[in-house]
């Protein structure tokens, strides 16, 4: 189970580097609506194997921490913030939705100022729950570092 829990977690949190990098560089080699095309295939294999890697690793650290009435302060912190960060990866997957349609918009109406200002809100509220769910990430990693050593 231990060795389930590691490799579960490593893939969420490796993935959730990889995508920072790939996103970072695509946006600056692909033109708008081959960004479009490659962030929504993208989209819908991370939401397969990043959903995926996230629930195993979750439900593989309560296993590992079973039963709750044996839980600690910090193993309680680290099963909330790990369901906020469950809801945190659903409202990015939305709001992923969202910016798709929002960036063809743009594309077919490029001088529509609505769709733009649109835009601009959909990419800080994308940076916003990107770094949300870094954070959080952080943080139960750290809980979990922290409960498993004491």
């Amino acid at each position: 189970m231990v060795a389930v829990e590691l490799i579960a977690a490593c893939i969420w949190v490796g993935s959730l580097v990889c995508l920072a990098l790939v996103a970072n560089v695509a946006r600056k080699v692909l033109d708008g609506p081959s960004q479009v095309t490659f962030f929504r295939a993208i989209g819908r294999r991370y939401g397969i194997v990043g959903s995926a890697s996230l629930l195993v690793a979750i439900g593989a650290g309560v296993a590992l921490a079973w039963p709750p009435s044996s839980w600690s302060g910090t193993i309680d912190a680290a099963v909330a913030l790990s369901g906020v960060l469950v809801l945190a990866t659903a409202a990015g997957m939305a709001q992923a939705r969202t910016m798709t349609t929002l960036r063809r918009q743009a594309m077919s109406a490029p001088d529509d100022l609505d769709v733009a200002r649109a835009v601009r809100r959909g990419r800080l509220v994308a940076g916003g729950l990107r770094s949300l769910m870094a954070l959080v990430t952080l943080a139960v990693v750290v809980l979990a570092a922290q409960a498993i050593s004491h």
